[in-house]
């Protein structure tokens, strides 16, 4: 029986949360905050089995690049509240294989970055 699961989260600076600290932590990777200067290093983080950024059409380089694009994230926002980040978290089928439920996540994700109002 399939369970399905999606869920919205947002990232503010309210709340002290930081959107290069969450994508170090969902990537396991290094990432450095040039603002406060912090380094979230999750490299040795189990459980994560492909990382990788998905851009619009037309997006510059650098958008591909989990530390630049978070970067640009976080400098782009200016007030002391601001949402700096969203995160769509959804179940993936556990019937499919480990391919398939990349190729499922990629295709989702597309599909939200295209459908995705941007200033």
């Amino acid at each position: 029986m399939a369970i399905y699961h999606a869920q919205l989260k947002t990232f503010s600076r309210a709340k002290g949360h930081s959107s290069i600290a969450a994508a170090a932590y969902r990537a396991g990777l290094l990432l450095e905050d040039a603002i406060t200067g912090l380094r979230h290093d999750y490299r040795r983080r189990d459980g994560v089995v492909e990382t990788r950024c998905i851009a619009p059409e037309g997006a510059p380089d650098w958008a591909l690049v989990p530390a630049e694009l978070w970067s640009a994230a976080e400098a782009a926002e200016r007030r002391k509240d601001s949402t700096v980040a969203r995160e769509f978290e959804f179940a993936l089928p556990h019937e499919l294989d480990d391919i398939q439920r990349s190729e499922l996540a990629v295709e989702v994700t597309r599909a939200l970055v295209v459908s995705t109002p941007r200033n």
